[in-house]
């Protein structure tokens, strides 16, 4: 445990979501109140040291003293400007596509978005306080459930349903032009082989057959939107989401217990009714809650597009992630809290941000071997696994061979094995929020003289929680809804 000094209830904004971002990022319990002597976290007033990711650097974030751990404003400030998207939220510069570009984001321009370094902060706070705390009790809640150390998430885009044959032919032009010719001979092989079949649906439904073969439950999301003239050229809206090939996937996901999100259509960037009216449309067609965004190209204006999305009725954005590289565009490899950098104040959205996508190498740095794409899942997979967050990654169902994507399938099945093979938490990305806010909500009411903790939530979503002493035991304890709950 830990007792936060009386100065943070002076923080500005920026420095309170900060804060509140690291504890709950360390797996730290706070204590309410104590009858014992705790670790005491103090916050130093301090200036920057020339940039966000300086700030975030370990050696200029944290102090340590006997039975204290000081952190400074300067770092809290730097959580909110990169897990919270501040910068970008600030940003005017647009890609081609209409996103924030990569070059802007403060950890790009650091050379360091391979690296969780907000999550890492935390670790090393965590690590401070274990190393200050000398006779204290510590205690740390379990990073997830069932004894799982880090978790993954499966994610999946339906971009394309309809016309298949067009997007194989386009995707043949961008091998061409890449001097890729024997690839390019081996999709056009490809798609004659499959012209009076639907290769797009077979591979959603080999993906269900192999991630049901790992007991994983993936997330989908889903365009909603009619296509027209100009959201088919603009590779926008390409499907129609009533046809009849749209609706056989749909009720195959669902049969399946995967989860159903949008995939919000270019329009609903800066559109909340569309967003809204996009989100209620696919509740129908697949009778099922959709409670997850993913904006499709990654396309949003960071900040707005988030309260058209808290608007909607949504609880996550699974947007937040590079479009031209794999890595961690927030500096976190957990689930966040929205901030909404003009108004400071923290947004009922969760953020899940995306780590890893197939597409980022093959499109934009032209890497062709998918084994390679594997090769870069898992370097991300070991960042997260050692701050015991969460590796957020995106297959497109439609990367297949006769689309496009000769050897693709064969690296799938090698991403999935190296998952299983690791033993993360594997659950939708609804399930995953679900557990997370939990997991912030917990405190301890009340710590006794003898060091036992008596705990409380305000998050209904579980009854029982594991907690980690100093040596690193863990025991069960119960926890209930607003009063105080079992002993540890």
């Amino acid at each position: 445990m830990i007792r936060l000094d009386g100065g943070s209830g002076r923080l500005r904004p920026p420095e309170q979501y900060g804060l509140e971002v690291l504890i709950d990022l360390s797996r730290l319990l706070v204590a309410d109140r104590a009858d014992c002597d705790l670790v005491r976290l103090n916050v130093l007033d301090r200036q920057s040291a020339g940039s966000a990711a300086a700030d975030l650097s370990f050696q200029a974030a944290l102090e340590r003293a006997n039975g204290e751990v000081r952190i400074t404003t300067a770092a809290l400030r730097a959580v909110a400007e990169v897990a919270g998207g501040a910068i970008e939220q600030r940003c005017g510069a647009t890609d081609r596509h209409g996103r924030v570009p990569s070059a802007e984001n403060p950890l790009v321009a650091a050379g360091q978005s391979r690296r969780p370094v907000v999550s890492l902060l935390a670790t090393e706070l965590r690590r401070a306080v274990l190393a200050v705390a000398d006779r204290r009790p510590v205690r740390c809640v379990a990073p997830w459930p069932e004894g799982h150390r880090w978790a993954a998430l499966v994610t999946h885009d339906l971009d394309v349903v309809d016309r298949w044959t067009l997007f194989s032919f386009l995707r043949m032009a961008e091998l061409g032009l890449k001097g890729k010719w024997d690839l390019m001979g081996r999709v056009g092989r490809a798609v004659r082989r499959n012209l009076r079949k639907d290769p797009v649906n077979r591979a959603v439904h080999s993906i269900l057959q192999l991630e049901a073969h790992h007991s994983m439950r993936a997330t989908w999301f889903v365009i909603c939107a009619d296509p027209t003239i100009r959201t088919m050229l603009a590779g926008d809206s390409t499907y129609r989401p009533q046809g009849p090939a749209a609706r056989r996937i749909l009720t195959a996901l669902t049969q399946a217990g995967h989860e159903i999100g949008l995939h919000g259509s270019f329009a609903t960037a800066n559109d909340a009714k569309a967003m809204a009216d996009q989100r209620r449309n696919l509740v129908r067609l697949s009778d099922a809650p959709v409670m997850g965004v993913r904006q499709h190209f990654l396309r949003m204006q960071p900040g707005t597009t988030q309260q058209h999305m808290l608007a909607a009725g949504f609880e996550y954005d699974a947007t937040w992630g590079f479009a031209d590289r794999n890595g961690f565009r927030l500096g976190v490899a957990d689930p966040v809290p929205a901030w909404d950098a003009r108004r400071e104040t923290t947004l009922p959205l969760e953020v899940v941000p995306l780590i890893w996508m197939d597409r980022a190498l093959s499109k934009y740095a032209g890497v062709e071997e998918p084994g390679r794409w594997i090769e870069d899942a898992r370097d991300l997979m070991r960042e997260c696994k050692a701050v015991e967050g969460a590796w957020v990654g995106l297959w497109h169902p439609n990367t297949v061979e006769a689309l496009g994507f000769p050897g693709a399938e064969p690296a799938f099945v090698s991403l999935l094995q190296a998952l299983a093979d690791d033993r993360p938490y594997l659950a939708s990305a609804h399930k995953l929020v679900q557990w997370r806010r939990f997991r912030r909500s917990v405190r301890a009411a009340r710590v006794s003289a003898d060091g036992r903790v008596l705990l409380t939530t305000t998050a209904g979503h579980r009854t029982v929680i594991a907690l980690e002493d100093e040596s690193g035991d863990t025991t069960q304890v119960q926890v209930q809804t607003g009063r105080t709950g079992g002993a540890a």
